[in-house]
């Protein structure tokens, strides 16, 4: 049986990702553990120009690579010394995602268990400042020549694993190389700790980058499996990627349910605007309803867009909510229609049809409309919902005041709830919106054995 190998493998690419980008450069030593075997090495034409800032960084411009092979050349080269030995690389899964991406288009199936000699230094040599190639290097007196070059960067590598295959007392790269080490799919700057913390059960989750920076908010039921979601896969398109190589923690907060989760996830969002989050950016309130008096004295309802310097009444996630609110409040205090405007308006904008009925009443007129937006502000339902704590000694619980998300807490489960003061002295507050509320109204219509103080939704 032959001694297990490995393939030391670094590739100089066009961009960051396999989807967008290709390989450049690549080179690949085989090692058995202690010695190097075999060594290839070789510039690749992309087909593709090659980006002034990567040229800056690795010094590999488009004429050095024109009468290079195109990949397709090399690639039953490439799968041959690949086949059989262990993937290792420094960041495997960069380098991995290309080189599969790029044999898969050759027509050659491939696949490889990984190590990431990233994550081996962090187990074998925990504590130092930085476990980037350049300054692994500098800290355990590896030589580095032609830095950002597949052959120099590759020979690093393969120096830097056989020292650390010869401090690994413990067997750490052996239980790494196994096809069900769980740490071998996350991220390279992420602390396996950070990871191994989260718990099976529901609440959201922060991916930090370097800078301690938060850039991701989710929710999960389950936050060990949701977050694992993250990293496995062989996704090759390129925010994924970035996205990846910017995670350099994970914290966490467990809530008593999905609901709860599902808010506090919709308000961080709000607050934090990380970059990544891009699904429930999309819920910002884009409409509201406005009030203004023409100068004929006659008072209007418009729905608009939301702007900054303008104050609305209500905000609508969609012109279609909007609308059909409008006209369910003229129809409840009998406004005329040729008050209610569907699009924001000019300044002193009127809207008469001399041909239709008379114009109303400007008081009367006024008053009904004044009663509208009374009701709209300050009669909207206001109730609590009641529900399982994070654990047996305590219920979990979520204030709505005027049809807005006031705040959501915990309250001990020996305490006696009386009335809407005693629930609100237990939350804490937060902003809401209409995203949030659609949340909370459509699970108090399905569940109104969980809400109280409020006779809208009957047990």
């Amino acid at each position: 049986m032959r001694k297990q190998e490995y393939a030391i493998v670094d590739i100089e690419t066009t961009g960051g990702n396999a989807s967008h980008s290709r390989i450049t450069e690549i080179a690949i030593i085989i090692h058995d553990g202690s010695t190097v075997l075999e060594r290839y090495e070789t510039l690749v034409n992309p087909e593709k120009d090659i980006p002034p800032s990567i040229f800056g960084l690795t010094g590999i411009n488009n004429e050095m690579v024109a009468h290079a092979p195109i990949f397709d050349d090399i690639s039953e080269k490439v799968m041959e010394m690949l086949t059989d030995r262990i993937f290792v690389a420094h960041n495997v899964n960069f380098d991995y995602s290309f080189v599969h991406h790029q044999l898969a288009q050759a027509g050659l199936k491939w696949t490889a268990k990984k190590l990431c000699t990233v994550r081996a230094a962090r187990k074998i040599k925990p504590g130092l400042g930085s476990y980037s190639l350049g300054n692994l290097c500098n800290s355990l007196n590896i030589g580095l020549e032609n830095r950002h070059r597949a052959g120099g960067d590759a020979d690093a590598t393969a120096q830097l694993f056989s020292l650390l295959r010869e401090w690994d007392d413990e067997g750490v790269i052996d239980q790494m190389i196994k096809k069900t080490a769980q740490d071998q799919r996350l991220p390279p700057n992420l602390p396996q700790e950070d990871f191994n913390a989260l718990p099976e059960k529901p609440g959201v989750y922060y991916f930090y980058n370097q800078a301690k920076k938060v850039i991701y908010v989710g929710k999960a039921v389950n936050l060990k499996k949701r977050v694992t979601s993250h990293f496995t896969g062989n996704n090759i398109n390129q925010q994924r990627q970035h996205f990846l190589r910017d995670i350099y923690g994970i914290s966490f907060e467990v809530c008593a349910t999905e609901l709860m989760a599902l808010l506090l996830e919709c308000t961080e969002i709000k607050k934090l605007w990380p970059t990544y989050n891009r699904a429930l950016k999309r819920f910002e309130a884009k409409f509201g309803i406005y009030q203004y008096e023409a100068r004929n004295g006659y008072k209007y309802l418009a729905i608009g867009k939301v702007s900054k310097f303008q104050i609305c009444i209500h905000e609508f996630n969609s012109l279609h909510t909007g609308i059909n609110l409008l006209r369910s409040l003229a129809e409840q205090f009998e406004i005329d229609h040729r008050f209610c405007k569907y699009s924001r308006p000019e300044e002193g904008d009127f809207f008469y049809t001399p041909e239709v009925k008379e114009l109303p009443d400007p008081l009367l007129h006024n008053e009904q409309v004044d009663n509208a937006i009374d009701f709209l502000l300050h009669n909207r339902p206001s109730f609590a919902i009641i529900d399982k704590g994070r654990s047996a000694d305590e219920r979990s619980c979520i204030w709505i005041e005027n049809g807005h998300f006031h705040g959501m807490g915990y309250i001990p489960r020996d305490t006696a709830i009386h009335d809407p003061e005693d629930v609100k002295s237990y939350v804490t507050l937060y902003k809401s919106n209409q995203y949030i509320e659609q949340l909370i109204f459509a699970y108090a219509e399905k569940y109104p054995g969980k809400v109280f103080f409020n006779k809208h939704f009957t047990k």
